[in-house]
């Protein structure tokens, strides 16, 4: 059994940490947000390729550094055991909450009848939301998890 001061250590501790994974999680997420935009101008208006093939290819490359850097930056004192399967996982869960987002959106626009630009623009925003606490909770649980001592 831990001490009231072992335990206010340990506390402390673990409030560091999920402070460095959020900032790390949100520094990885911007940057991620920004080439991707960039890689779509260059694609599409710079290049000529077709708008939905640039936003495959840019929307795999973020997908790939982002799991790279959520790796090396966010969760870096995680296990690092199976990088295949998390980023099998990683992938899933991005496929999972843009499904989420453009139910969001779908929902407002066709099942409230919604066509108002700022209306949608919220949804846009509270979808952006909830994707981002669920892949939050979700790398840190099941794509990065804490490593068991052993």
């Amino acid at each position: 059994m831990r001490s009231g001061r072992e335990l206010l250590v340990h506390l402390r501790g673990g409030g560091r940490r999920i402070v460095r994974e959020l900032s790390g999680f949100g520094l990885v997420g911007g940057c991620c947000f920004v080439l991707d935009l960039v890689l779509f101008q260059l694609l599409y208006a710079r290049l000529g390729v077709d708008a939905v093939a640039a936003k495959a290819l840019t929307t795999l490359t973020t997908t790939t550094v982002a799991f790279a850097g959520h790796r090396l930056i966010t969760y870096r004192g995680r296990s690092r055991a199976r990088p295949g399967r998390g980023y099998l996982l990683f992938a899933a869960v991005n496929g999972a909450t843009l499904l989420l987002g453009l139910a969001i959106i779908g929902f407002v626009r066709h099942g409230l009848g919604q066509e108002d630009a700022l209306v949608l623009q919220a949804a846009n925003l509270a979808s952006i939301a909830a994707g981002t606490a669920v892949r939050f909770v979700v790398y840190r649980r099941w794509v990065f998890p804490e490593t068991v001592p052993g």
